[in-house]
């Protein structure tokens, strides 16, 4: 085995050198290389670890905290809800009441020798002057407030946007009828 050994070209004296030599540059390596390395890892594992466990709590509070907001809307709908019923069964109340008390003052009143047509000659006296108001109305505002240049469109003519550049107040109060007509 020696020849084959030294026909390979390989020497036991050399070889066995070469394996101490190996050996120190491995503990060299191992001691102040592969060890820091190597913890230098571990600790980076453990902080990743610790982040996605970090995570992993933030989801959970994430969802719980979701989960409280929902049910924080929908007890404040349910409230609203509820305060919305309230509010149109008082309304309803109030209605009814209010319904029944002018029923009593029609009957008091038909009671008292006091026509139904005293409502209605009441409404035939203040028909004319609620279209007197708005006529006066009407005309103060077109002699102030409309004029060329402030309101009404450039020419003067309250006709229409197609009548020239408008600023838009006037235009539908040219053309305004009488509401109780």
């Amino acid at each position: 085995m020696a020849e084959t050994l030294q026909s390979l070209g390989i020497q036991w004296p050399k070889l066995i050198a070469q394996a101490v030599n190996f050996a120190i540059v491995l503990f060299i390596l191992w001691r102040w290389a592969y060890r820091p390395v190597f913890a230098m890892l571990d600790a980076r594992r453990e902080k990743i670890a610790e982040a996605m466990a970090d995570a992993d709590k933030i989801k959970a509070d994430l969802a719980k905290t979701e989960a409280e907001r929902r049910e924080i809307l929908t007890k404040a709908g349910d409230q609203a809800n509820k305060l919305i019923e309230e509010a149109r069964a008082a309304a309803a109340r109030v209605r009814d009441q209010e319904t029944q008390k002018a029923v009593a003052a029609a009957e008091r009143a038909r009671e008292d020798g006091l026509p139904q047509s005293a409502i209605d000659l009441h409404e035939e006296r203040v028909a004319p002057l609620r279209k007197w108001y708005y006529e006066l109305h009407r005309k103060w505002i077109f002699e102030n407030i409309t004029r060329p240049g402030i309101l009404a469109p450039a020419g003067g003519d309250r006709r229409g946007p197609s009548a020239g550049s408008w600023s838009g107040a006037s235009v539908c109060l040219a053309d305004k009828q009488d509401i109780n007509q």
